[in-house]
């Protein structure tokens, strides 16, 4: 791994089972809601893997890497799950439930709107 530093952990389980659970400690209920089996839903999964990922890039910064990681990672993205209209809404009393929301609606854009972001630009714009 040249340039780049280990993880310190194998993968964001991990970094949710030992450090997250220990540093957000909430009376569960009405106020905050949590799932146990976090990793069933997507939101939850994404936003998780992305704590996990910035913790691990800013426990290097001795000076206000984890200052930076609490106000601008942790804190948003986990006061968006445990909101009560959150990503855990239906699971209560320590179980999961499949969240019975459908995805937010879509309709299919016109076509030409917008072009494949991975090719070169062949219009030159």
């Amino acid at each position: 791994m040249d340039g780049e530093q280990e993880l310190f952990y194998p993968h964001v389980a991990a970094f949710v089972e030992d450090r997250l659970i220990y540093l957000y400690t909430r009376r569960l209920g009405q106020q905050f809601i949590w799932c146990p089996e976090w990793y069933r839903h997507a939101e939850a999964l994404s936003r998780l893997d992305s704590i996990w990922r910035a913790w691990e890039h800013l426990r290097l910064d001795p000076a206000t890497g984890m200052s930076v990681w609490w106000r601008d990672h942790a804190d948003p993205h986990m006061m968006a799950l445990l909101d009560p209209d959150g990503a855990f809404a239906a699971c209560r009393n320590n179980q999961h439930t499949d969240y019975p929301i459908p995805p937010l609606p879509v309709q299919e854009p016109p076509s030409g709107l917008f072009f494949d972001q991975r090719q070169p630009n062949i219009r030159g714009i």
